[in-house]
């Protein structure tokens, strides 16, 4: 546990043993999205809930890199998507000025890493070693996601290394969904492509995929096996305790966003489909409501349960 997530605990146990009621100052809760579709499902997931306390949630679509700094400049309040190791630059330079506090771990057994297709690996491309004698085949290209991300800077350093023979190699910088409209455009002609590739996410389902190996230095261990954290502003535990002490409580796992992610790929706008999957799903508001009040200071766990039908 980081000095901010002890600091926050004891602000929160303070607040909790006198009152967790915020002020009216924190009715408001500013929530960064990078556009992936992870984030936009715990962000409608955590704004679901937040309204149901009568708190209201403005989410604001950012590029990783501005949203970091959003949040260092006290803009943005709460940001569910710090994925680790893949943001360390972002995460260490926050924390060398003190500018973010750790409220949770709220993912594990993610990965984030290169891949192809299946058919692909089937032809012999298992590792990142692999890329650089099929080099024609792939038109010497490796796609990524939005311009600025801590992954697509990763991708870069490892054509500029020598170890993998990707002199040449150009990085694709799109979208999520581009980089995927490109994919599913490879995968349905049967043509080679080298992409960025996570869990959780609806492409695990969408597309058969395998992870490359081999990219343990730029992604880390176990096909870049990662962790998402929340941080928030450095302030905000004291600020707003009650909102803080939800967020330090609100955790995932991978088969929640896949679901909330599918129900996203099918159309569904996220606060429709955060709000079903609660309704389907509402014992896991007893966890993440235990102790939380309403903005007003009555009980969170019935206000939520009533806003969402349940």
């Amino acid at each position: 546990m980081t000095r901010y997530a002890l600091a926050l605990a004891a602000t929160i146990g303070l607040a909790g043993a006198a009152h967790a009621q915020d002020p009216q100052t924190c009715s408001t809760v500013r929530l960064s999205d990078p556009g992936w579709s992870d984030i936009t499902s715990t962000n409608a997931l955590a704004s679901e809930v937040l309204a149901g306390l009568g708190y209201t949630p403005d989410v604001k679509t950012l590029s990783v890199p501005i949203g970091y700094q959003a949040l260092g400049n006290k803009e943005i309040d709460v940001f569910l998507g710090n994925w680790m190791p893949a943001q360390t630059a972002f995460r260490k330079e926050l924390d060398s000025r003190g500018a973010a506090e750790e409220l949770t771990r709220n993912l594990t057994g993610a990965k984030f890493t290169l891949a192809v297709p299946s058919y692909v690996a089937q032809e012999g491309v298992r590792d990142v070693k692999d890329l650089s004698s099929n080099a024609q085949r792939f038109n010497s290209r490796i796609y990524g996601i939005e311009a600025g991300a801590p992954a697509n800077e990763n991708i870069e350093k490892m054509i500029a290394d020598p170890a993998f023979g990707l002199s040449g190699w150009q990085l694709t910088a799109s979208s999520e969904q581009g980089m995927l409209a490109q994919v599913q455009r490879a995968e349905r002609r049967k043509e080679w492509v080298a992409f960025l590739a996570w869990a959780p996410h609806p492409m695990n389902t969408q597309f058969d995929i395998t992870y490359l190996s081999g990219a343990d230095d730029y992604f880390g261990p176990d096909y870049g096996g990662a962790e998402v954290f929340t941080l928030a502003r450095t302030g905000y535990g004291q600020e707003c305790p009650n909102a803080a002490k939800l967020f330090s409580q609100l955790v995932f796992s991978v088969d929640m966003e896949n679901q909330m992610m599918e129900a996203l790929a099918a159309g569904t706008e996220p606060r429709a489909a955060a709000k079903a999957w609660l309704a389907a799903n509402p014992t896991v508001l007893d966890g993440w409501l235990d102790g939380v009040e309403t903005l007003a200071g009555e009980p969170g766990l019935p206000a939520v349960k009533a806003s969402i039908g349940g």
